[in-house]
């Protein structure tokens, strides 16, 4: 294909953004009354206010064309029907499957792939049974109280994201299971766990595509090495270390064998397939803690609502469709109006966690700066994204948006209702009107980054420090409540929208190359650091700035 900026419709749009430069978004609202009318949509439960993005309808219809011209009705097909749309690995990206009814088909390469996923979710829904029952015992007999997931990453973003989005959902009336998450290489999050849990109720779930990774392999061995010490050793006898490793350990991997190996039970092993990728495996095998949290209904509740995304996404027009929408007005903002930060602002303290999320389900994504074809890019691809619960971001870096050098396009999201099930009338007023508040910060300060000065009553000349320029563009994303359906949706959303700007761009969003370097490199500085030996053939070939840390690591470590 021609890289996307040789296209007619990109040098159109090229030449339409210098007009759209010189306007304010507070005159276009001024100019159409019906502006929240004409771009806003629904679909799959989920309402899309578009009207404050810096476009006009004619931007709107060029940006169609663009996608068009970029055939991505066609990548949609490609993505849903298991075409092998990771280019650089050879494989399909089919995460869409994991979250298929069971009724449905989806024939690759001349394998269904459905009953596969569904064998696992079947597996998925008897381990969380025994656990829910107090039937998951530990080698003394003991009920599994304390379930920590080792994982980083996607394996480990993905269900911390979405255990606390639907805390409200957590199962009641069964035996009560507590999910924690340990991601971090350098222990400090599992060391915590290991002073204060009871080794004879705590299990530990390893989630790895690879099973290779090195962050929680470390955590991994450590874990394991203070089961055995605590249960193994110390005199207990009739308990061997094949039964603690049977009883207190869960892997989820691409890779059985490597699981076996490392000693996890075959029926204590949960698949999933190298054609999903870390960051968008929530879905299956990997989502264990969501579903030990919320429940299997729960958990089939989320899969439901992102499938109804994913119908959308396929059925939808183009001027339609959600997921293309907000993927356009992203190439608009970061391809021709030069606005490369982006920032994540949810209403919501159960969404705390979503920031983070779509930081690595974007910029792992599409930071990438080569085409499908091999070819350099000659436009920028992912802007910067990051993010905070907004309430929170007000009083840290609102400033900046408001009155900063630095042009920001936001995502702001809420729910609509919440609170109105709280059963003590007095608590639940309270409550609402709480939450009420937040909804009203939330559309003020989307309002004042558009209208700047305008959205202030005239109370005569005021300093240049205290005027707004506005014009900041934003997204506004709105939930009727925060549900597992919805929540999926919402993440369906975003994880299609990353999907349509890949196929403008012309680059891969299924691949990480660049998170593979770093691990084979710090691998390597790992040995030399281990061995302790300034003389040997590699650390001499270190730049001075390395060489010289290492050394400073093994003088520290002498003191």
């Amino acid at each position: 294909m021609v890289q996307i900026d040789r296209t007619n419709a990109w040098q159109a749009l090229q030449q339409h953004a210098d007009d759209i430069a010189k306007r304010h978004l507070k005159d276009m609202f001024r100019e159409d009354e019906d502006r929240f009318g004409t771009f806003s949509r629904e679909g799959a439960g989920l309402r899309v206010d578009l009207s404050k993005q810096r476009w006009q309808a004619e931007t709107l219809d060029l940006l169609l064309q663009l996608a068009e011209e970029a055939q991505v009705l066609e990548a949609i097909s490609r993505l849903l029907s298991g075409e092998k749309v990771n280019i650089s690995e050879n494989r399909p990206a089919l995460h869409t499957a994991l979250r298929l009814p069971a009724d449905a088909s989806l024939v690759v390469e001349g394998q269904d792939v459905v009953p596969g996923v569904h064998r696992t979710l079947d597996h998925m829904a008897s381990m969380v049974d025994r656990f829910h029952s107090g039937q998951w015992r530990g080698v003394t007999g003991q009920p599994i109280k304390d379930v920590v997931n080792l994982g980083v990453g996607g394996s480990d973003l993905g269900p911390l994201m979405v255990t606390h989005a639907l805390s409200d959902y957590q199962v009641k009336d069964v035996h009560e299971v507590n999910v924690h998450f340990a991601s971090t290489m350098d222990g400090s999050q599992l060391a915590a766990y290991l002073t204060h849990f009871d080794p004879e109720t705590t299990l530990f779930v390893l989630s790895s595509k690879s099973f290779t990774t090195i962050d929680t392999l470390s955590n991994a061995t450590t874990a394991r090495d203070w089961l055995m010490a605590r249960l193994a050793g110390h005199g207990r006898e009739g308990i061997d270390a094949d039964l603690v490793m049977r009883q207190h350990f869960i892997g989820v991997s691409a890779s059985p064998e490597k699981m076996s190996e490392w000693g996890i039970a075959e029926n204590h092993q949960l698949e999933f397939w190298d054609w999903v990728g870390g960051r968008y495996s929530l879905w299956g095998g990997i989502g264990l803690p969501i579903a030990l949290v919320i429940g299997m209904e729960g958990f089939l509740q989320l899969l439901a609502g992102a499938h109804a995304m994913d119908r959308h996404f396929q059925t939808a027009p183009l001027a339609d469709n959600l997921p293309v929408l907000m993927a356009l007005a992203g190439i608009w903002n970061n391809n021709f109006l030069d606005i490369r930060a982006h920032s994540i602002l949810p209403y919501d303290g159960r969404l705390e966690y979503f920031a983070a999320y779509l930081e690595q389900l974007e910029m792992e994504s599409n930071g990438k700066s080569v085409t499908n074809e091999g070819e350099s890019v000659n436009y920028s691809t992912c802007p910067v994204l990051w993010g905070q619960l907004g309430p929170n971001a007000q009083h840290a870096f609102y400033q900046l948006l408001h009155q900063g050098t630095q042009a920001v396009e936001c995502d702001f999201i809420a729910p609509l209702v919440r609170y109105d099930d709280v059963e003590d009338p007095a608590t639940r007023e309270r409550l609402m009107g709480q939450h009420r508040l937040t909804l009203a910060n939330c559309f003020a300060q989307s309002r004042v980054l558009m209208l700047g000065d305008d959205a202030i009553a005239d109370d005569g000349p005021r300093p240049e420090h205290k005027r707004y320029r506005g014009n900041q563009p934003s997204t506004t994303v709105l939930l009727e409540r925060l549900t597992p359906e919805s929540l999926g949706a919402l993440i369906a959303l975003y994880e299609h929208k990353v999907f349509v700007q890949a196929t403008i761009w012309g680059i891969n969003p299924f691949d990480q190359w660049g998170v593979e370097l770093g691990k084979k490199i710090a691998n390597e500085t790992c040995d030399i650091i281990e061995r302790r030996d300034g003389c040997n053939a590699e650390l001499k070939q270190m730049d001075a700035s390395t060489r010289g840390l290492i050394e400073a690591t093994w003088n520290s470590s002498r003191m």
